[in-house]
């Protein structure tokens, strides 16, 4: 059962990714991290969380960055401590399905430039979503992490988590995460979880968890699983940890120095790198990007499962429609629409789809009279096989009679990398911008006809890489 022995817990830092994503729009600049980047590289982390998720977009959307230098910027000061990414399996960075050639591509691109170890996770936690992905990180040599997406549900069980861990394993995974992306896993049921996967799995294999402090249960969660023998947690340097971000690094390094899970890290080094980015969380503050409303404990992520980002969509949304007087409704119809299509875990893209399809069900005053096309293909199974079978009605009203996808839906896909290189042959400047345009089409091309301008001189005000105004 649980860990009898000491046990060295080792940490990941999500302060150069997950931790301004989740409190900050993810608008932290490279030129913000590179001054304490050595320092960071001293502290003795397991991993640092710096690269994928939403900092591929960001930086071509609104920094006027490229992601790749950014990375390759990272490798250049990180030089003793894994820098690891997020990915989301077959989806890579965006929103739909890329061909294989395209997955196999960017994950090698990834590892060339600098990344090592790669969490990797499909939204349904489909296995045949994330083939392709993990036996590239394997043949490129990076650490695969394969993630199990945690949610709670009739059918998401420990066992049912357990098993997906085990065929993840069998797949090739060096790692399985525990990545509780709407901070659902309390911390009993996470003590039994990690025991339950540590007597599972194979001694070599890490477990990794991976929570937020939405509900104000991440401390706790990650205490109760470092007492059931987990490898690896997920926390954040204060100035941007807790609320929609993962628990502060600092309080766990003292609330373990001395005992048989001690960390190793020494808290007195952490201090001047804490101090860097206190300023940085001023900036963002100052920008309007990181509001005090992040860091409140908000329980209804318990009740409604509703992630701080779909949250905030939802929110977003409803305001657009001036029926923002409807969130509890739309609140209370995301579970029931959830349960309609078989109880999808709620991170993108089907948090999105999910929480769309709920305001469309509210405003419209009947269940399912206005469908969008992304439930509609969320119930053929085009985004991978459903963890439950949908209600039949529900799927009768929505797509009648049409085929539903029985197998990997990527199947469908001829290869893509050419036909994307073919298109933006004249602003190529180095391969991977094929692998941006790939994933961000118009976002990615906005910023090639940024560089090109920049770098013709043609107006100077757009070499300031700060602004925000261009691209749109």
């Amino acid at each position: 059962m649980a860990n009898k022995e000491n046990k060295k817990v080792l940490i990941t830092d999500t302060i150069l990714r997950d931790a301004h994503q989740s409190q900050a729009a993810t608008r932290m600049r490279t030129e913000e991290m590179i001054p304490v980047l050595e320092q960071l590289d001293e502290i003795g982390y397991y991993s640092l969380e710096a690269w994928g998720g939403a900092t591929f977009d960001t930086c071509l959307r609104f920094l006027n960055e490229d992601p790749w230098e950014r990375l390759r910027t990272l490798r250049k000061y990180l030089k003793k401590t894994p820098i690891q990414m997020l990915l989301r399996g077959q989806n890579l960075l965006g929103y739909r399905h890329y061909s294989d050639d395209v997955v196999e591509k960017f994950v090698a691109k990834s590892i060339e430039n600098g990344v090592k170890v790669v969490r990797v996770f499909d939204a349904l936690n489909d296995p045949r979503n994330l083939e392709t992905s993990m036996k590239a990180i394997k043949k490129y040599g990076g650490i695969c992490e394969a993630a199990i997406s945690y949610t709670t549900s009739p059918v998401h069980t420990n066992e049912y988590f357990v098993k997906l861990a085990k065929q993840l394993e069998s797949m090739g995974a060096d790692n399985i995460c525990i990545k509780d992306m709407a901070n659902l896993l309390l911390p009993y049921t996470a003590y039994e979880l990690v025991a339950q996967l540590k007597k599972e799995l194979k001694p070599e294999t890490k477990v990794h968890l991976h929570t937020h402090n939405t509900a104000g249960t991440g401390d706790m969660v990650n205490l109760k699983a470092i007492e059931a023998g987990v490898d690896i947690v997920d926390t954040a340097l204060s100035p941007l940890g807790n609320g929609t971000s993962q628990p502060a690094t600092e309080p766990l390094v003292a609330t373990l120095s001395g005992t048989k899970y001690d960390t190793g890290i020494d808290i007195q080094k952490l201090l001047p790198i804490v101090e860097h980015f206190k300023g940085v969380a001023e900036r963002l503050k100052k920008d309007g990007f990181l509001s005090p409303k992040v860091l409140s404990i908000d329980i209804n992520a318990l009740i409604y499962q509703v992630p701080g980002g779909m949250l905030s969509n939802l929110i977003s949304q409803l305001k657009q429609q001036n029926k923002s007087d409807k969130l509890n409704e739309v609140l209370a119809e995301v579970p029931c629409v959830r349960k309609a299509c078989g109880y999808p875990p709620l991170v993108t893209p089907s948090s999105q789809i999910v929480g769309t399809q709920a305001v469309l069900n509210v405003l419209s005053g009947e269940r399912y009279k206005m469908v969008t096309k992304e439930f509609k293909g969320l119930l053929r199974g085009e985004y991978g096989k459903l963890p439950a079978e949908p209600d039949a009605e529900v799927v009768k009203k929505c797509i009648g009679d049409e085929p539903r996808i029985t197998y990997r839906p990527a199947d469908d896909l001829e290869p893509e990398y050419e036909k994307f290189k073919a298109e933006i042959a004249e602003y190529i400047e180095q391969e991977e911008d094929v692998l941006s345009y790939a994933v961000f089409e118009q976002v990615a091309l906005n910023y090639f006809k940024w560089r090109k301008a920049a770098k013709e001189g043609i107006d100077k005000n757009l070499s300031d890489r700060s602004s925000n105004v261009y691209p749109v």
